[in-house]
Formats: C-alpha cells, structure tokens, sequence
C-alpha cells in the first residue's frame, strides 16, 4: 500500500474528500518527521512507537577493493510496533 492508497483509505473511512484526507495524512506525517527531527519520540498507544536511535562509528569492508573504512555515526529513524498491531497482524 501506498500513500495515494492510505489516502484513499482515510477519505474512504472518514467522509472526508480525498484532497482534505491527503492534507490530513500529510500533516501527521509533517508532525511525526518533526518530532524525531528534535529528538522526541512519538507514541501511538496499541500502534507503536516512533523514535530516534544513534547508531556508533564503526569499521567496514569495501567489498569491491577490501579495503577497510571507517562508517561515521548516523542517527536513524526506528519503530517498534505496538501490542495491538502485533496481535492484529499475527496469523
């Protein structure tokens, strides 16, 4: 599923026009990227939660030429689903 279908979905489910449930969607998605941006995590209750997650520098391989580099530190997105959505989701 993508965005146009999660959309469609929305104004689908809530009566809203498809242009009012894409701003809705947009806005969420504005909200939670904003939230992980400052560093805070967002918690949707029996969904999940969104957070941020710092990844330490560390040693590689270049496959191509063996040569070993080194992979700075990044900070990385992360979720971890709920106990609802699991149990939703499990078959």
């Amino acid at each position: 599923m993508n965005k146009i279908a999660v959309v469609e979905a929305v104004a689908s489910k809530t009566g809203l026009s498809k242009k009012e449930a894409g701003m809705a969607v947009e806005a969420v998605l504005d909200v939670v990227t904003e939230s992980l941006v400052k560093g805070e995590a967002v918690m949707f209750t029996g969904f999940g939660n969104f957070m941020v997650s710092n990844r330490a520098a560390r040693d590689g391989i270049n496959p191509a030429t063996k040569a070993k580099i080194r992979i700075p530190a990044v900070t990385v997105p992360k979720f971890k689903a709920g106990k609802a959505l699991k149990e939703a989701v499990k078959k």
